[in-house]
């Protein structure tokens, strides 16, 4: 019951959050590009009462005219829209999945002992920590020297995710370091919302209120904010969905690969917000293509039969023999999870639908098992069963064999 109340906490909080998550970075999408789209106003006399930019749209059937001044309004009007809980829900309901998943099952998805022999509270208090100092750490970037000019801010925030990218894939399982390295970038995303941009806002409010002219350094504060925080968004968003893929965080290397992968996702948002000024470089697209194509290259799996192939020298007997021995691994290393009805402590249900019980349901998914065992080496997840290399190169002998039942 318990393994079944988890699933669809997983499930409603998945949900929440990719609705929210969703509003939240329509809307970042929405005001870079709208901010980037500005034009000198038309009208002298809105010109005059302190408008910088303006933009016509038409969306939905209607006309839309936007304006933005270059500091405050005389007056504020009596509504006044404000954009947080986007951002705030987004990180709450992201928090929730983060410890439903990767902290309460923290020795499933968290800890793997082949890389760190890190025990469960140790394992979620450096997971935290990560989170915690991942903001200290980047908002004392942001307001030091290096603060001033963006080039030199950028190069010193990429040496420093960098650097987390490598601690993570080094204390955490694949799966483990690469959402948590997303959950840091996020919860960066949601404090600078929380501690910078809100909080300036909120004083050029008050100001107004007051009578008095607002600081324009709050407004170019939180702009800087704004812009990270849109560079921080499709990388964040590959951690989110990089669970489906063994291949990119079970790799020798997968810390380059989330950073590689990173890069190229920020690299794909400059180029889209050159955009908004005009015909922009083509260089940051063919950068982020580089990157991509080199990490496809570098994980490409050997070809079946190849001398790169793990294999075993020779399995005695006939092909039934063979499957027998194959039957055998698949039943004590896999069937556990990959039941009709899991016995592993944490499943209630079969991982991605993938029943192992019969001899027809491991020919059915022979790929599926050489890809996961013996290529990525993902599964078991975090080796729960202890799968040896010999049985992986069993299977892996099977596979090449033609994954016969006989």
């Amino acid at each position: 019951m318990e393994a079944y109340i988890i699933e669809w906490l997983n499930l409603l909080g998945r949900w929440v959050h990719m609705i929210v998550g969703i509003a939240w970075i329509g809307a970042s999408f929405y005001f870079v590009w709208l901010d980037n789209h500005l034009q000198s106003p038309k009208v002298k006399a809105d010109a005059d009462q302190g408008v910088g930019g303006e933009l016509w749209a038409v969306h939905g059937g209607g006309f839309y005219h936007a304006q933005k001044y270059t500091v405050s309004p005389p007056e504020l009007p009596d509504t006044l829209h404000w954009f947080k809980w986007e951002a705030y829900t987004t990180w709450i309901s992201g928090m929730f999945m983060l410890i439903l998943i990767y902290w309460y099952s923290a020795e499933i998805y968290l800890i793997d002992p082949d890389v760190a022999a890190l025990s469960k509270p140790v394992a979620i208090l450096l997971g935290a920590a990560f989170l915690g100092l991942g903001w200290v750490v980047y908002d004392l970037l942001c307001k030091s020297a290096l603060g001033k000019d963006e080039k030199k801010l950028s190069a010193a925030l990429f040496i420093y995710v960098a650097v987390a990218a490598f601690l993570l894939c080094h204390l955490f399982s694949g799966r483990g370091a690469f959402i948590h390295f997303g959950a840091m970038l996020g919860t960066m995303m949601v404090a600078n919302v929380f501690f910078v941009i809100m909080p300036g806002q909120r004083a050029m409010v008050a100001a107004v209120k007051a009578g008095r002219s607002p600081d324009p350094s709050q407004g170019l504060k939180a702009k800087q904010r704004s812009v990270h925080n849109t560079y921080f968004t499709l990388p964040v968003l590959f951690t989110m969905i990089s669970n489906h893929y063994a291949t990119t965080y079970s790799s020798t290397y997968n810390w380059l690969v989330l950073i590689a992968i990173s890069l190229a996702g920020a690299l794909i948002r400059v180029y889209f917000v050159q955009r908004h000024f005009g015909k922009p470089s083509t260089t940051p697209l063919w950068v982020a293509a580089a990157l991509l194509l080199g990490v496809i290259t570098a994980l490409k799996p050997p070809m079946v039969g190849s001398t790169t192939t793990p294999t075993v020298a020779a399995v005695a007997g006939s092909q039934a023999e063979l499957f027998a021995s194959v039957q055998q691994v698949v039943q004590m290393r896999c069937a556990s999870c990959h039941a009709a009805k899991p016995t592993q402590t944490g499943f209630s249900a079969p991982p991605q639908g993938i029943i192992l019980e019969s001899a027809a349901d491991m020919v059915k998914h022979a790929t599926a098992i050489y890809q996961q065992t013996v290529v990525s080496k993902a599964m078991p997840i975090a080796n729960l069963t202890k799968i040896t290399d010999k049985e992986r190169a069993l299977l892996a002998r099977w596979y090449e064999a033609g994954a016969k039942q006989q």
